[in-house]
């Protein structure tokens, strides 16, 4: 299962970085259908029925907008922000509804860090062919931090979100859906940011490719939990 995983990552990620490049709209609005599909799949886990379930899901909502805006700049590209990156990776693939990669567009880290493994691993193919070995230092260094970072979220951020959910299940994935309805603002924002870098703003072309992409990946995921038989928290 592990291989499993490891191959499916080191495939799909470089294809989605590449996606992210040649067509952030559709890609950042995929994202969005994903993101938007989650709180579908998840809207039976939530509820407003007590002050603190609305206290949660308002708390959940406002730290995912605020962070969905302005993770990018404030975490950059340091070692740190790559090993927080890991951390927060690997406690949200544990979580039903919510995957490692919505969390890394969330934090502003998708595009980096994809981009990253993509360079690791033509440059890994470079060296073995007999490339210079020094050019693999930098991509080795930031996939060791990641790596890093998901073996200590594992073991510490995981384990506090499974005593909370087993402590007050509803109430937690209350706050959780609340994080994810937040972070709706990510993919927007992700879509901004690269027209901006290329000299591009919003158009009507632009949004409608953006909401049918959101379209398709909400489809996906909604056929996904029915085919699954739904959500289970067991």
């Amino acid at each position: 299962m592990g291989l499993g995983v490891v191959t499916a990552v080191s495939i799909v990620v470089p294809l989605l970085n590449t996606a992210l490049t040649a067509a952030p709209a559709l890609t950042f609005g995929g994202f969005f259908g994903l993101i938007a599909a989650s709180v579908v799949v998840l809207r039976e886990t939530v509820s407003v029925s007590q002050r603190r379930h609305v206290a949660a899901l308002v708390a959940g909502v406002g730290v995912a907008a605020v962070v969905s805006g302005n993770a990018r700049a404030a975490l950059g590209t340091s070692t740190p922000a790559t090993v927080l990156a890991g951390v927060l990776a690997v406690s949200a693939m544990l979580l039903p509804g919510i995957s490692g990669s919505l969390v890394l567009v969330i934090v502003g880290q998708y595009e980096r860090l994809s981009g990253v493994l993509k360079t690791f691993q033509t440059t890994l193919v470079d060296v073995l062919g007999g490339g210079d070995p020094a050019a693999l230092v930098a991509p080795a260094t930031t996939v060791a931090a990641f790596v890093a970072g998901g073996v200590v979220g594992l073991f510490t951020v995981a384990n506090v979100v499974r005593r909370a959910l087993a402590r007050d299940e509803t109430t937690t994935m209350t706050f959780l859906v609340g994080l994810v309805v937040g972070a709706l603002r990510a993919p927007v924002a992700g879509t901004s940011a690269a027209l901006a870098e290329a000299g591009r703003v919003w158009t009507p072309t632009v949004v409608g490719s953006f909401v049918a992409a959101a379209v398709v990946g909400a489809a996906c995921v909604v056929g996904l939990e029915r085919a699954a038989g739904g959500l289970d928290l067991e």
